[in-house]
C-alpha cells in the first residue's frame, strides 16, 4: 500500500536529475525537519505559478512584466542575447559578462519531437530585431544538434535584419547545457563569440 512519504518520492523523483535515491533522502530530510518548514516549501511550492509568470518581452520568468532586464536603462537595447529556455536567462545574467537584452526561444527546433519554427518565439524575435534597431543578435544556444539547427535557421532568417548574427565561442561543450557551465567557460564563450 502506497503511502504519503511514498507518494512525496514518487513526485521528487519527477523533478531534473533526481532520481528516486535522492528523491527519497529530500522526502526524509523533509519529514525530519520542523513542521512549518514543510508547510512554507508547500505554500511556495503552490503559489509559484500565480507568482512567476513569462516577461511579455523576452519571455524570461518574471514578477513583473516587463522583467527588470527589460526595464533597465542601463542595458545596451542594440545587443539581443538569444537563449533556448527561461532559465537560461539567469544563468547568462549571473555571468555578469552580457549587458544586453534577451530573447527566449521556447525550445528548439527538434522535427523528431514535432518541434518546428512556428512552435517557437522566431517571429516575436525577428519583430523585435527591426523595431529596436538591434546590431548584433548573439545565438546562445546549447551546442546540440538541435542547438546547431535552429542556429542555421535563425542565421538565415537575420541575414536580411542588418543586424550581425553571432554565437558563442567555443568553451561551451559539445552536448553540454548552459544550465550546467561555469562563470568562467561561460565568459569566455562571450569574449570568443564569432560572426557568422
Amino acid at each position: 500500500m502506497i503511502n504519503a512519504l511514498d507518494r512525496l518520492v514518487t513526485l521528487l523523483a519527477k523533478l531534473p536529475g533526481v532520481g528516486k535515491k535522492s528523491a527519497g533522502r529530500m522526502a526524509y530530510h523533509i519529514l525530519e525537519t520542523s513542521p512549518d518548514y514543510a508547510r512554507e516549501l508547500a505554500r511556495e511550492l503552490a503559489g509559484l505559478h500565480h507568482a512567476i509568470k513569462h516577461c511579455s518581452v523576452c519571455g524570461a520568468f518574471t514578477e513583473t512584466d516587463p522583467c527588470p532586464i527589460c526595464t533597465d536603462s542601463g542595458r545596451d537595447t542594440s545587443i539581443i542575447c538569444v537563449v533556448e529556455r527561461a532559465q537560461d536567462v539567469r544563468v547568462i545574467d549571473e555571468s555578469r559578462e552580457f549587458h544586453g537584452r534577451f530573447h527566449v526561444l521556447g525550445g528548439l527546433i527538434a522535427p523528431l519531437e514535432g518541434i518546428g519554427p512556428d512552435d517557437l518565439s522566431i517571429g516575436r524575435l525577428l519583430s523585435r530585431v527591426r523595431k529596436e534597431g538591434v546590431r548584433e543578435v548573439i545565438l546562445a544556444m546549447n551546442p546540440t544538434l538541435e542547438g546547431d539547427t535552429t542556429a542555421l535557421y535563425l542565421q538565415k532568417l537575420l541575414k536580411d535584419t542588418g543586424a550581425d548574427v553571432t554565437r558563442l565561442a567555443s568553451g561551451l561543450p559539445v552536448g553540454g547545457d548552459l544550465e550546467y557551465t561555469d562563470r568562467l567557460t561561460l565568459s569566455r564563450s562571450f569574449r570568443g563569440r564569432i560572426k557568422l
